[in-house]
C-alpha cells in the first residue's frame, strides 16, 4: 500500500510534537541570551549565573523522573497540556524575578537563613517553575511518537520533533535580543512564554489516542499498528499491557541503565553549548547583545541538519542488511566521532569568530543526531506503557549531568577568568564535550551489545535469551 493510501495524520501529530520542542527551546533560552546584559546590569560572576542554570538543570532532573510517570498515568494527551501550562507561567515570572527574589530573601530573613542576592534568587524560582513544566516535554513526545508511529518511522519522527530545539535555539536569538532592546528584558521573558498557550489550544483540539483518532484512516491505523508481535508472543503482550513496571523493575534492566548513562554523559554538553555560548562570544570575542544574532543563528542552523539527518541515517545502514539495533548503533558511532571537532574550536580560534562558530555548530548538530536515536532506544525496546517512565529516569540522569557541566563550568571560567586566562577555561570544557559522546557509546555498547526487547515485566540484569 503506497503512503497516499495509509494517510498522514501521524506527521499531523509529529507537526504538533515539534511546535511544542520549539516552544520549548524558546523559553529556556531566553535566559542565557540576556545573560550577558543581565549579569552586569545584576553584578553577576560566572558562578551565580552557573548557580541559576543549575537550579534548572537540578530541578529539570529531578522533575523528569516523576513526569515520566505522570506522562504514562494521565495519558500524552493530559499530560502535555499539565506540562506546557507550567512551563509558560514559569517562563512569564522571569519578568517578576526581582519582586519574587525580595519577597524569597524577607521570608529567608524571618527564619534566619542568610539570603542570596535578590536577582539571583528571583531567577532561581522562576527558572525551578519552568524545569518543573519542560520536563514533561520529551516524556510526553517519545510516548507520542510511540503512539503514532510504527518502529521503522520512529527514528525519523524524533528526529523532525526533535529539530524543533533547533529551531528554537535558531529564533530565539533572532526575536530575543530583538525584544529586550525595543520593549526591555521583562517583556521577552512574557512575549516568549506566551506563545506556549497558544500551541496548547491546538493540542487539545488535534491529539486523541490513535484509536479514538477520527480523523485517523483504518489504513493509518492498521499502519500504526504494524509491529503487533506474533501470537506466540500474545500471553506476555497482554501480562505487558496490564500494568505499567514500576521504578525498580526498570532499574533492573541494563537497558534502561545504557539510555541513562547515555544522557548522563551527553545531555550535559547541550546544556552547555546552549547556556554558555552567548557568554562566550561575549567573553572571548567582545559580541553582545544583537551582535550575537547572527552567529547563534547559523550555529543553531546547523543543528536541524544533525537531527533531521541523525534520524535518517539508521535506515540507511538497516537499508543495507542491518538489523534495526546494529544499524542505530553504527549511526551513533559515527555521530560519535563528530564532535572531536570542537577540540579545535580554540586552537584556530585566532583565525575568526565564524571558526569556532562553525566547530561547535557541527558539536551541536551531533548531538541533535545522537539524541534522537538515543531517545528511540527507548520506544524500540520498552512497551509503550513504560516509554515514558523511562525516558524520565535517561532525563533525570541527563539532568543531573546538565548540573555537573555547568556548576564545573562556572568555577572553571571564575577561576581562569581570575587569571587572565579565559580561554584556557573554555579549551578544557571544550575538551570535555568533545570526547563524552565516544565514552557514552562505548558504555552502551557494552551494557547492550544486542537488541533485547521487554516483552514482560520483571527485573532483568542479565540479557534476555538470544541476545548476546
Amino acid at each position: 500500500m503506497n503512503p497516499q493510501q495509509i494517510g498522514k495524520y501521524r506527521w499531523t501529530v509529529c507537526a504538533m510534537l515539534f511546535f511544542a520542542t520549539t516552544v520549548n527551546y524558546l523559553d529556556r533560552q531566553v535566559l542565557s541570551l540576556l545573560a550577558p546584559d543581565l549579569s552586569k546590569q545584576f553584578g553577576w560572576t560566572n558562578t551565580d549565573y552557573a548557580n541559576i542554570t543549575a537550579v534548572f538543570q537540578f530541578v529539570y532532573a529531578i522533575s523528569m523522573l516523576f513526569a515520566g510517570r505522570i506522562v504514562d498515568r494521565l495519558g500524552t494527551k493530559q499530560a502535555f497540556i499539565l506540562a506546557i501550562s507550567v512551563w509558560s507561567v514559569g517562563a512569564v515570572l522571569h519578568a517578576f524575578a526581582i519582586p519574587m527574589g525580595a519577597g524569597l530573601n524577607t521570608i529567608l530573613g524571618a527564619v534566619g537563613i542568610a539570603a542570596v542576592p535578590v536577582s539571583v534568587a528571583g531567577f532561581m524560582i522562576a527558572r525551578a517553575i519552568l524545569a518543573i513544566g519542560e520536563a514533561g516535554n520529551f516524556p510526553a513526545a517519545i510516548k507520542a511518537t510511540a503512539e503514532y508511529f510504527p518502529k521503522r518511522e520512529r527514528s525519523f519522527a524524533t528526529g523532525i520533533f526533535n529539530s524543533g530545539a533547533n529551531v528554537g535555539a535558531v529564533l530565539a536569538p533572532i526575536s530575543v535580543p530583538w525584544i529586550a532592546a525595543q520593549w526591555g528584558w521583562q517583556m521577552a521573558f512574557i512575549a516568549i512564554g506566551a506563545i506556549g498557550f497558544v500551541w496548547m489550544a491546538m493540542w487539545h483540539f488535534l491529539y486523541e489516542k490513535p484509536e479514538q483518532q477520527k480523523r485517523l484512516s483504518s489504513a493509518e491505523l492498521a499502519h500504526i499498528n504494524s509491529d503487533v508481535v506474533a501470537p506466540l508472543a500474545s500471553e506476555q503482550v497482554a501480562a505487558q499491557s496490564a500494568r505499567r513496571l514500576s521504578w525498580i523493575e526498570l532499574l533492573g534492566y541494563r537497558q534502561t541503565w545504557a539510555f541513562a548513562f547515555g544522557k548522563f554523559m551527553t545531555d550535559g554538553v547541550w546544556w552547555f553549548f546552549l547556556f554558555w555560548l552567548p557568554k562566550y562570544l561575549s567573553a572571548q570575542y567582545g559580541m553582545e547583545k544583537t551582535a550575537i544574532m547572527v552567529p547563534l543563528a547559523v550555529l543553531y542552523s546547523m543543528t536541524m541538519i544533525g537531527s533531521i539527518g541523525g534520524g535518517w541515517l539508521p535506515t540507511w545502514f538497516i537499508n543495507k542488511g542491518a538489523s534495526a539495533y546494529d544499524g542505530r548503533m553504527k549511526a551513533m558511532l559515527l555521530i560519535a566521532v563528530c564532535p572531536l571537532v570542537v577540540l579545535l574550536a580554540q586552537p584556530l580560534g585566532y583565525i575568526s569568530v565564524w571558526v569556532p562558530v562553525v566547530l561547535i555548530g557541527i558539536g551541536a548538530s551531533a548531538h541533535q543526531a545522537w539524541s534522537c536515536n538515543l531517545f528511540t532506544t527507548v520506544s524500540d525496546m520498552f512497551p509503550k506503557n513504560s516509554v515514558a517512565s523511562v525516558v524520565g529516569i535517561g532525563g533525570m540522569a541527563g539532568g543531573l549531568g546538565g548540573v555537573l557541566i555547568s556548576k564545573t563550568g562556572g568555577w572553571v571560567f571564575d577561576y581562569y577568568g581570575a587569571l587572565g586566562k579565559i580561554q584556557t577555561g573554555y579549551t578544557i570544557m571544550f575538551a570535555v564535550c568533545a570526547v563524552a559522546y565516544l565514552v557514552a557509546w562505548c558504555v552502551m555498547k557494552a551494557l547492550v551489545p544486542a537488541h533485547a526487547e521487554i516483552l514482560a515485566p520483571g527485573p532483568q540484569l542479565t540479557l534476555p535469551a538470544g541476545a548476546r
